[in-house]
């Protein structure tokens, strides 16, 4: 009789081992399905901005002359308005990636932020290369008429 409760017992033991190994398993198996859906998900957002991604830009410094394109929309039309001015500083990188331009409009400084990646940004183009040794050129706020300009730059 106490054989036999004892094999009773090592069943139960060897049964409940099991459910227990089981049960283990399968709370891998949804850690590891949920690391695999956020893998999935981050993948999914990078492939979306990498097809946001503009093809066609060109190589843009700090110091350069800028003509933006922006679109504007005016009731049901839509028009592209010239934006130029001095890349003063560049921000960021990827989708994110903006540009401040500044230009003189009626004697006052005006100074835009562009996304670059931006629907609203039409076109860019370079009109002249700026020679300056600085990644910011905020100095150029505190500058009023001639001293405000930048050396060009041919090698580039």
């Amino acid at each position: 009789m106490a054989k036999e409760n004892q094999e009773t017992e090592s069943e139960i033991i060897d049964e409940a081992d099991k459910s227990a190994a089981i049960s283990v398993e399968k709370e891998e198996k949804e850690s590891f399905s949920q690391t695999k859906k956020r893998l999935n998900t981050s993948n999914l957002i990078e492939e979306f901005e990498k097809e946001q991604l503009k093809k066609q830009l060109p190589e843009i410094y700090v110091g350069d002359t800028v003509k933006v394109g922006v679109k504007i929309t005016e009731g049901n039309k839509e028009r592209v308005q010239p934006y130029e001015g001095v890349v003063i500083a560049k921000r960021h990188g990827g989708l994110n990636q903006t540009i401040t331009v500044r230009r003189i409009f009626q004697g006052i400084g005006v100074e835009r932020v562009f996304m670059l990646h931006s629907p609203q940004v039409a076109s860019l183009k370079v009109e002249r290369r700026g020679k300056v040794r600085r990644a910011k050129l905020f100095y150029l706020r505190d500058r009023v008429g001639k001293a405000t300009r930048v050396k060009q730059r041919f090698d580039r």
